[in-house]
């Protein structure tokens, strides 16, 4: 499985509001230039993230979005499976009504690597990666 850019663009955003966190709502535009992800892009994104209830908006002069819980309580795969429309291997895991289900030698073996990758992005926290990417930030600091 190879993820789309919009995941991997969408956990970047979320990791910027994981870091921004305490401080309240973030401008996209903001995001959009530390990251250097397009705008509009963003904007699709952060659509879909708040339709899932992990981002709250803001309007006004302090405006702009923010996660709606606590950075340690929004898992990896809650963001992945929100922009990807789940996780899974092969298209015919989640179907259970798949005509080859009771013959396929290999289904098993997708149905267990999608439980694993899942399982393994569940374990992964937006403030595990915040605490992580403010670390390496502070370790390439440079005079």
């Amino acid at each position: 499985m190879k993820l789309s850019t919009r995941s991997r663009y969408g956990v970047r955003l979320m990791i910027e509001l994981a870091l921004n966190h305490q401080n309240g709502f973030m401008q996209l535009s903001t995001i959009s230039q530390k990251q250097d992800i397009s705008l509009k892009y963003l904007g699709q994104i952060v659509i879909q993230l708040k339709g899932a209830g992990l981002v709250m908006s803001g309007r006004g002069k302090n405006g702009g979005y923010s996660l709606s819980k606590s950075p340690s309580d929004i898992n990896l795969r809650q963001v992945v499976e929100v922009l990807e429309g789940g996780i899974s291997l092969v298209e015919c895991i989640p179907d259970s009504d798949c005509s080859r289900a009771g013959v396929c030698v290999t289904r098993e073996i997708w149905k267990q690597l999608s439980d694993d990758m899942a399982s393994k992005l569940e374990k992964i926290s937006l403030q595990y990666l915040a605490d992580k990417s403010a670390a390496d930030a502070a370790n390439n600091y440079c005079i």
